[in-house]
């Protein structure tokens, strides 16, 4: 028998809290290009939360403290290349934190929380002329919202 099951993956909004509050973005090098959360693919054998761990590490350095499970996102068209589903959690890393890009980031960018709100309010958000990969800008405002008010997100059709 041939199972046609949904494809496990993890990302984290990676927050620093400085002055202000900063979100973690990586600018993909491999295809859907765009602006995105660190995040991958689990392995087999591997629980979600050290998968979302795993994957910071390999594209920023960062190791992050997950603090909470924000929602998880199944929409069948989430991904292009195949369906997915992913478990966002949060995480915090110091307030002196460098991230560096590797694996399969071709940049970082930390964004303040009060640019990255402006920018998802646009139609079509970009940032720096590029838009968000996967449905990122749709966990990137659910995260926005969940910051402010403490609201979780649920997507009941």
């Amino acid at each position: 028998m041939n199972w046609k099951n949904p494809t496990p993956t993890v990302d984290v909004v990676v927050v620093r809290r400085t002055r202000s509050v900063e979100v973690l973005l990586i600018e993909r090098l491999n295809a859907p290009h765009g602006w995105a959360l660190p995040g991958g693919f689990v392995d087999e054998g591997e629980r979600v939360e050290n998968a979302a761990v795993r994957e910071v590490e390999e594209e920023t350095g960062l190791s992050p403290r997950l603090t909470s499970l924000l929602y998880v996102y199944s929409d069948p068209a989430r991904d292009p290349r195949k369906h997915t589903m992913s478990v966002v959690f949060t995480g915090e890393v110091d307030a002196t934190s460098r991230a560096e890009a590797a694996d399969d980031a071709r940049a970082v960018r930390w964004v303040k929380l009060e640019h990255l709100a402006s920018t998802l309010s646009q139609k079509v958000p970009t940032l720096d002329g590029q838009t968000f990969a996967f449905d990122h800008a749709e966990i990137l405002r659910d995260w926005v919202r969940f910051e402010r008010s403490a609201v979780r997100p649920l997507h009941i059709p």
